[in-house]
Order: C-alpha cells, then sequence, then structure tokens
C-alpha cells in the first residue's frame, strides 16, 4: 500500500503541485506592477529548482565540508588534523598521483581517439555503422564493463590455457610470457585506463563528430582546391574551428577521470596501488567508518573538479556571448 501512495505522490501529486505553483506565481504576478513583472517573473519560475539545488547540492557539500573538522564519529572538533593525516598518508597520495595518471591518459587517449574516428569516418558511407559500434560501450553500464575487462585481463600461469583475452592474443602472437595486468603497478592503473578509454570514447566521437558536422564543407573544398593537403586541412582549418568543442570534451573527460570509482572498484577494489580519490573516500567511510577523513576526500575531490567546472562555464558564457 506504501508503494501505491508513493507512486501516486509521483504521478499524480508531483505534477498537479507544479501546476499549482505555476497558476499561483501567474495570479501573484498580476499584482505587481508591469514593469517589474520580467525582472521578478524568471526568479519565480526558477525558485522550485533553485530551492532543489541548494537542498540537494549546496546543503550537503557545506556539511561535508563541516564534518571534515570533526572526528571519526563526527562528535569531536580536531580541526584540520584529518586534512594533515590525510595530505601525510601514502595510501592517499598514492590515489593522487593515479588519479593524475587517469586526468593526463585518460583524457588524451579518449580525446584522441575521439577525434580520430570522429574524423576517418566523416562523410563515408558506413559511417552511422562504424559509430554506433564505437559507441555502443556507453550503453551498458561501467560496472559490467569493469567486468567484461577483468575477464579480458584474466590471468593464468605460463604454460596453462589463458582464458583472458588479452593473455592469449599475446602469448599466440609472441614469445612474450603472460602478464598479470591488474597486479603490477603502475601497469594496473594503466590497464584500468584503457578500460574506461574504451567505454568513453564513444560519447567523445559523437561530440566532436557533431562539432565537425558544423564546419562549412565548402571551407574544406575550397582548401582542398587550393593545394592544401589533407594533414593541413586538418591541422590548420579543422583543429582551429573545433577548439571549443574540443575544449568541453576535454574538461568533461578532466572531470569523469577526477571522479573515477566504478571500474577501479569493481576490477581491482583499490588494491595493488589502483586507489584514486573516489575510492579511498569509500574505504574511509564504509571500511575504516572514518566519516571525518572521508568527507575530508570528498572536500578534495570537489576543490578539484570546481575550477574544472568553472572554467566549463566560462567557456559556455564566452561562446554564448560571440552568438
Amino acid at each position: 500500500m506504501d508503494r501505491w501512495l508513493q507512486a501516486l505522490i509521483v504521478v499524480v501529486g508531483v505534477p498537479a503541485a507544479l501546476v499549482g505553483y505555476i497558476t499561483v506565481v501567474e495570479g501573484a504576478m498580476r499584482l505587481l506592477p508591469e514593469r517589474a513583472q520580467p525582472r521578478v517573473r524568471p526568479w519565480l519560475w526558477t525558485a522550485p529548482a533553485l530551492a532543489f539545488l541548494a537542498l540537494f547540492l549546496i546543503y550537503p557539500a557545506l556539511k561535508t565540508i563541516y564534518l571534515s573538522f570533526f572526528d571519526a564519529r563526527s562528535e569531536e572538533w580536531v580541526g584540520l588534523d584529518n586534512y594533515r593525516r590525510v595530505l601525510t598518508d601514502e595510501a592517499t597520495l598514492t590515489a593522487i598521483r593515479n588519479n593524475a595518471l587517469w586526468i593526463v591518459f585518460f583524457t588524451l587517449l579518449a580525446v584522441t581517439f575521439g577525434l580520430v574516428i570522429a574524423v576517418l569516418t566523416d562523410r563515408v558511407k558506413y559511417e552511422p555503422v562504424a559509430k554506433a559500434i564505437i559507441f555502443m560501450p556507453m550503453a551498458i553500464s561501467f560496472v559490467a564493463a569493469g567486468v567484461i575487462w577483468k575477464f579480458m585481463y584474466d590471468y593464468r600461469p605460463p604454460g596453462t590455457p589463458q582464458t583472458g583475452t588479452v593473455n592469449a592474443i599475446l602469448t599466440g602472437a609472441t614469445p612474450i610470457d603472460p602478464q598479470a595486468w591488474l597486479l603490477d603497478p603502475p601497469r594496473n592503473t594503466i590497464a584500468l585506463i584503457v578500460a574506461a578509454v574504451w567505454v568513453w570514447t564513444g560519447f567523445a566521437m559523437v561530440i566532436l563528430s557533431a562539432g565537425l558536422k558544423g564546419i562549412p564543407g565548402d571551407v574544406l573544398e575550397a582548401a582542398r582546391v587550393d593545394g592544401a593537403t589533407e594533414w593541413n586541412v586538418f591541422r590548420r582549418i579543422i583543429l582551429p574551428l573545433l577548439a571549443p568543442t574540443l575544449t568541453v570534451v576535454t574538461t568533461t573527460m578532466i572531470i569523469t577521470a577526477l571522479k573515477a570509482f566504478d571500474v577501479v572498484y569493481v576490477m581491482t577494489s583499490g588494491n595493488f596501488d589502483t586507489d584514486v580519490i573516489a575510492s579511498r573516500m569509500y574505504k574511509e567511510m564504509f571500511n575504516v567508518r572514518h566519516y571525518g577523513r572521508a568527507s575530508v576526500m570528498a572536500v578534495l575531490l570537489l576543490a578539484a573538479i570546481v575550477p574544472v567546472m568553472l572554467f566549463n562555464l566560462r567557456r559556455f558564457r564566452e561562446q554564448e556571448a560571440m552568438r
């Protein structure tokens, strides 16, 4: 009965509340002078969204920052002790180093492969099929992607049949022994990054392909008629015109790298020096049960992501101003 009541509230109550709110707002607007209505109406219309934003985003962020100054049970004020402990802890420093590797290699590989595929498949007959195949990994969950690649990297001792695809190809095509891809640092972190790149390349390809479609074809043809090689067309025309789109995709990949968790958790659980900041936060929260240090991890992650998001927003505003 409770489920039926909840479903009724979601299906009927929420839309009815929104309609009632709009009706009340528009009725209240008639009481204001006409000159004030254009300034007040946007704030009243966006007030519910702003309230949800404050309740579910701003308040939790501020509360997390507050809790980062308390002990494990969030009862005793410890000041900056949690920050000192976290920033001098070897496991945390390893997680920060791994996140730096994620930012560099994940972003570089995902954006590069996405750009190359978008350019190579542009305006060819098999373009829809090729792009659909590349984008397909985005249709599955990242947990499923982690499971798939865990089997791909599976290791068996030399001389035994290799059930992992990567080691089967390696030992079948070369005299090299099978490798424990997920056990030896820092190679295991690179292996995790490759799995994430497999998932996110399709996203980068779709966004960059859309930007590529926006480049006038006559500009490219004119350059080719004037004797420009395909490399010069790409370097001097396509890349400069794609710069705004490349910036958006790159910053999105950086944010994704900073938030990396699911692939790491599924494939290694952060063991063998593969921890990232998000997985360290999870362990401090649910394994160690130290809410103060877990909050510090969340604050570090927030501090790293906010500047990238602000840069992205500034780029959006600049593009809108140019239009």
